[in-house]
């Protein structure tokens, strides 16, 4: 009997039928059976003749399996035994929690700190094993990238490889692309006019590059937010027909599907692309009944927002839509949508012309640390002008900047946290304040006083630059007050106090106080 182990991947391969599209034509289905689940996961043609079926198990335990389907005439039965993961990576898919916070299945906590590189699985393969040790060396945990190629200011060459054939221009949409995203760029190098895709018949060599990715990334504990479509292309495979969109979701659904680590985004800037809303809810209908594990799914703005509370969204994959408020909302669209909130995109680190990614490292360090104590997540991506136009954030390759060490220190505070997520607590307006989400809480003026103190509070200062705090403390109750220099990246102890305390601070931005009660059942 084989043997799999819990939340890998098992998978299975049979010759079938080659007339035709076999894409199109054929599909091949597989019933697995345990103690505790039953699936029914839909397989995929990956050329020469080869069909495949991938299945993740959620349960330890026998497994019995049915394959059928019109890829052949036989029918294929058996068993596998699954066991108790070793790897410790492997805690599972991540999921929803408490209706507002990011878990893994197995119950450890899962404090997303994401990157962007779009384009990355494009670039030649020395960039993307640069990507791949870069990454393994970096605090990230999660890492935003396309399936089709990108074509935009510093992405004017052409992939490494294309996710269909060429030879038959089929299945573009005219009337799409009457509308498309008008795009040109002041560039001395030649653009190629290549649109001669057939968008029925995928290149199978190109998702088999992609499957080996996916994987490198699960080995080093990263998910994979796979953004399914995107505006900026030349190519068509932002404009194919409704029906070649669908025909691609369902394959990418269920080569992929089955990856612990992998998230669906439907796009990046869904409204700058030529797709109604008619066309979105299709298509997230589309994944929904072919995901049968319930991945987190999401969809990605650019000036305006989704609909968040659609029921097929699992989080609120945002950018900002305000040049000066954004993170600092979290709370609000918490409330709003009682998701967890997952900032991917508040500007990235760099210095090239656009605003959008020409911020200081320190700002994008601060507005991690203000989502994060509001009870939300925030992603990094970074835009160095590079004299080859090598620029993290859609290429990959290795990081220039100093957001990342800053983000590394964020996340091991958050780690620190008693009952494993926070939320935002009431502080006087200069001020975030954050407790664990499990704290019981009581409103007060924090103007009028008297303030009411938790067992765990960090106050972030961002950039202000207080000399000193005071805290008026209970006099019957002990704390542990501790300074945090959140860009040093540096703790001070500052010792076990009660009642009225003054808390020296430096006169430097992007400070914060940790006040921890002591002989509390939450240390």
């Amino acid at each position: 009997m084989k043997t799999v182990v819990r939340w890998e991947i098992f998978e299975l391969e049979y010759s079938g039928k080659l007339e035709g599209n076999p894409f199109l034509d054929y599909h091949i289905y597989a019933e697995f059976e345990g103690e505790h689940e039953t699936k029914k996961v839909e397989g995929f043609y990956d050329g020469a003749g080869i069909y495949r079926v991938r299945f993740m198990p959620s349960f330890e335990g026998r497994y019995k399996y049915h394959v059928y389907g019109t890829f052949s005439k036989e029918s294929y039965e058996g068993e596998i035994q699954v066991t108790a993961p070793v790897n410790t990576n492997n805690h599972g898919p991540v999921g929803v929690v408490e209706k507002r916070y990011l878990e893994y299945v197995d119950g450890s906590p899962y404090y997303s700190v994401g990157t962007t590189c779009y384009a990355w699985i494009h670039q030649p393969e020395e960039i993307q094993k640069e990507t791949l040790e870069t990454l393994q060396q970096s605090c990230f945990n999660k890492i935003r990238f396309w399936l089709f190629p990108k074509y935009y200011q510093y992405n004017l060459k052409e992939p490494v490889m294309y996710p269909y054939k060429r030879g038959i221009k089929r299945g573009q949409d005219p009337k799409r692309l009457e509308k498309h995203l008008d795009m040109k760029f002041h560039t001395d190098a030649k653009i190629e006019d290549i649109t001669d895709f057939d968008f029925y018949d995928f290149n199978e060599e190109f998702f088999q590059h992609v499957d080996r990715q996916i994987s490198r990334l699960c080995g080093l504990g990263i998910e994979a937010d796979i953004i399914l479509m995107h505006p900026y292309d030349k190519w068509g495979f932002a404009n194919m027909t409704r029906e070649c969109d669908l025909v691609y979701i369902r394959y990418v659904v269920a080569r992929y599907g089955a990856y612990r680590n992998v998230w669906w985004s439907l796009a990046n800037e869904y409204d700058l692309m030529t797709k109604t809303e008619q066309d979105w809810e299709e298509i997230a209908a589309a994944i929904k009944e072919c995901d049968c594990y319930g991945r987190l799914t999401s969809i990605h703005n650019c000036m305006k927002f989704y609909d968040y509370s659609r029921d097929w969204i699992t989080h609120c994959s945002m950018q900002r839509i305000d040049l000066y408020r954004h993170v600092e909302s979290t709370e609000e669209y918490l409330e709003l949508y009682n998701k967890p909130v997952v900032w991917d995109e508040i500007a990235y680190e760099g210095n090239i012309e656009m605003g959008w990614g020409n911020i200081a490292g320190e700002e994008l360090v601060r507005r991690f640390w203000e989502a994060s104590l509001r009870g939300g997540y925030a992603g990094h991506g970074e835009t160095y002008v590079h004299e080859k136009d090598i620029l993290w954030w859609s290429h990959g390759g290795i990081l220039h900047g100093n957001s990342e060490p800053r983000i590394d220190f964020l996340k091991k505070i958050l780690e620190e946290t008693p009952g494993k997520y926070l939320k935002n607590s009431i502080g006087i307006s200069d001020e975030v304040v954050a407790i664990p989400y499990t704290t019981a809480t009581k409103d007060f003026n924090p103007w009028i006083g008297p303030k009411q103190y938790y067992d765990y509070e960090i106050h972030y200062y961002g950039f202000g630059r207080p000399s000193y705090r005071d805290f008026d403390l209970p006099e019957d109750s002990q704390y542990k007050i501790e300074v945090i220099d959140t860009w040093n990246m540096t703790v001070t102890d500052m010792g076990i106090h009660s009642g009225y305390t003054r808390v020296l601070l430096p006169a430097k931005q992007y400070m914060a106080v940790r006040l921890i009660k002591q002989q509390s059942s939450l240390i």
